[in-house]
C-alpha cells in the first residue's frame, strides 16, 4: 500500500496537473485531425518534455496518448475518417448514425465507451505489471534474447499484408540500430567520424522524421479537396435507457477483447477494435444492422481500441518490448530520463505503476468530461485549410529536434529520415518494425552475443521459454502468409462453382 500511495501522491503535483491539462487538450487536437497520429503527437511532445522531470512528463505523453484515442473519434464518425488508426472500426458503424441524425449519441456513445474500456485496460496494468515483470526477472540472457526476436517478429508479423515488406523495414531497424558503439567492446561502427553519432542514431530525431516530417510531406503529396463535409446536425446527445442497456454486452465483449490483444507486443487498437466488432457481430440479436449504424458495433469497436491501452502500457514497461509504436516512442524517453524498461523496472520502482495508473485514470476521466460538452465548434476545426496545419507541425519538429541536443545534426537525421518515411508510405513499407528494430536491435545482439558466450547455442536451444518465444515468433511470421493462401484457394473454389 506504501507503494501505491507514493505513486499516487506525484499526482497532487501542481504541474502534474497542469501537464495533464496541457496533454488532454493536445491529444483532443490531435486526435481530431485526420492524419496526425499520436504517435507523432507523442514523438513531437516527447522531444520538447525531456526538461521535465520524469513524472510531469510522462504526464503529458500519456495524457495525449489516451485523449488521442477519443478525439479520433470525432473526424470517423463526422467525416468518416479515422483520426488514427485506432478508430478505423469506428468508421463502420459511427458514420452511418451520424448520416441518420444521431451524430451526437454517436459521439456521446463513443466517448463513453472509450473511457470504460481505458479504465478496464488500466485495471490490467495495475495487477498485472509487477507480477509480470517479477516473473520476467527470472530470464537469463538467451531468455531476454529470444523475448526481444518475438517482439520484433510480432510487430512485422502484424504490420500489413505484405510479411516480406514488414521483415524488409525490420531489418532496416535492426541495419540503423547498429550505429555507434559496440554493446560489449565499445568500438565505434558506422559513426563516419561523426562524433553526434557515436552514442547510435538520435533517437528522438528518427521517429520525429519517420511519424511527424513524413506524415505531414505524405499528406501534401496526396492532398485531395474534401470528398465529405462534416456533418453538422447533432440531434439528441444522450442515449436513452434502452439504448444504455443495448450497450452492456458489447461493453463486455469489447473489454475483454481489448484487453487481450493489448497484451499482444504491436497488435494496437485497430485489430482490437474490427476484432471486437466482428465478435459483436456475431454475437448480437441484430446482426443486419451492423455496419448500417449500429449501436452495439460502435460500442464494442471503441471499448476495445481503447482498452488495449493499459495491457500496452504494461507490456512495455514490464518486458521492455513496446505495446506499439506510442509505447515505442515512450521507451526512447524513459531511457533518456534514467528509466530501463523491463523487467527491474517496476520491481525497483513499484510507486511507478501506480504513477502511470494515475495519470491515465486522471487523463480518461478529464478527456470523457472534454468529449461530452456539447460543442459544435468541433465541425469547424475539420474545416481548416490544412497548409496552416502542416507549417506549424513542419517548425514545431525541427526546434523540437533541434532542443534535445543542441545540434544540427538532429535535425538533419530528422529530415533524412522524413524523406525515407515518405518513400516508405509510398511504397508500402510501415514504418512501425523500423522503430521497433531500432530500439531493440542492440538489446538483442547484447544479449544473443552473452547467451552464446555463456554456453553457445545450446544455451538458447535448451531453454524451453526462449524456445517457446522463438517457436511463437516464427509462427508469428509464416502463419500470416498461409492463412491468406489458404482464404484466397477456398474464396476461388467459391467462385468457380
Amino acid at each position: 500500500m506504501s507503494a501505491a500511495f507514493e505513486g499516487l501522491a506525484q499526482l497532487a503535483d501542481p504541474l502534474v496537473i497542469v501537464c495533464i491539462l496541457v496533454g488532454a487538450l493536445a491529444g483532443m487536437l490531435v486526435g481530431a485531425f485526420p492524419g496526425i497520429t499520436a504517435t507523432m503527437a507523442v514523438a513531437l511532445a516527447s522531444s520538447f518534455t525531456l526538461t521535465l522531470d520524469p513524472v510531469p512528463g510522462l504526464a503529458v505523453l500519456l495524457t495525449i496518448y489516451v485523449a488521442a484515442n477519443f478525439g479520433d473519434r470525432v473526424p470517423a464518425i463526422l467525416v468518416n475518417t479515422p483520426g488514427t488508426p485506432a478508430s478505423i472500426a469506428t468508421t463502420f458503424d459511427g458514420n452511418p448514425m451520424a448520416r441518420q441524425g444521431r451524430a451526437g449519441v454517436a459521439l456521446t456513445t463513443s466517448a463513453m465507451a472509450s473511457a470504460i474500456g481505458t479504465l478496464v485496460g488500466l485495471i490490467v496494468l495495475v495487477f498485472a505489471a509487477i507480477p509480470l515483470s517479477r516473473i520476467a526477472l527470472m530470464f537469463g540472457p538467451a531468455e531476454m534474447f529470444a523475448l526481444v526476436v518475438f517482439g520484433l517478429t510480432m510487430m512485422v508479423g502484424v504490420s500489413g499484408d505484405n510479411i516480406l515488406k514488414g521483415l524488409a523495414a525490420g531489418a532496416f531497424g535492426l541495419a540503423l540500430s547498429s550505429v555507434g558503439r559496440d554493446p560489449i567492446t565499445g568500438t565505434e561502427r558506422f559513426t563516419f567520424d561523426i562524433l553526434a553519432l557515436s552514442d547510435g542514431l538520435p533517437f528522438i530525431a528518427v521517429i520525429i522524421g519517420l511519424f511527424g516530417i513524413a506524415d505531414v510531406l505524405d499528406q501534401m503529396y496526396t492532398h485531395r479537396s474534401a470528398l465529405h463535409s462534416p456533418i453538422r446536425e447533432m440531434g439528441r446527445w444522450w442515449p436513452d435507457r434502452s439504448e444504455l442497456r443495448t450497450m452492456l454486452k458489447p461493453l463486455g465483449i469489447g473489454s475483454a477483447v481489448g484487453g487481450a490483444v493489448g497484451a499482444v507486443p504491436a497488435a494496437g487498437g485497430d485489430i482490437a477494435g474490427i476484432l471486437s466488432w466482428t465478435t459483436a457481430r456475431k454475437a448480437s440479436k441484430e446482426p443486419e444492422k451492423f455496419g448500417k449504424g449500429s449501436l452495439e458495433g460502435l460500442t464494442a469497436s471503441d471499448t476495445a481500441s481503447n482498452a488495449t491501452l493499459g495491457p500496452s502500457v504494461t507490456t512495455t514497461l514490464a518486458l521492455g518490448v513496446p505495446g506499439d509504436s506510442v509505447m515505442a516512442v515512450l521507451i526512447g524517453s524513459l531511457v533518456i530520463w534514467g528509466y530501463q524498461p523491463g523487467p527491474g523496472l517496476f520491481t525497483s520502482q513499484p510507486d511507478l505503476v501506480y504513477t502511470i495508473a494515475g495519470i491515465m485514470v486522471a487523463a480518461t476521466l478529464l478527456t470523457l468530461g472534454l468529449s461530452v460538452v456539447r460543442s459544435r465548434g468541433v465541425t469547424r476545426l475539420l474545416e481548416l485549410p490544412p497548409h496552416f496545419l502542416w507549417t506549424v507541425i513542419i517548425v514545431f519538429c525541427m526546434v523540437g529536434t533541434y532542443a534535445v541536443n543542441n545540434s544540427v545534426v538532429d535535425v538533419v537525421v530528422m529530415l533524412a529520415f522524413g524523406i525515407a518515411g515518405l518513400f516508405m508510405r509510398r511504397f508500402g513499407f510501415p514504418a512501425g518494425p523500423v522503430v521497433l528494430g531500432l530500439i531493440l536491435g542492440s538489446l538483442a545482439e547484447g544479449n544473443l552475443r552473452r547467451a552464446l558466450e555463456i554456453g553457445g547455442p545450446a544455451n538458447i536451444l535448451t531453454s524451453p521459454i526462449a524456445m517457446g518465444f522463438l517457436v511463437v515468433a516464427v509462427g508469428a511470421v509464416t502463419v500470416p502468409p498461409l492463412v491468406r493462401a489458404l482464404r484466397s484457394r477456398r474464396a476461388a473454389a467459391r467462385a468457380a462453382r
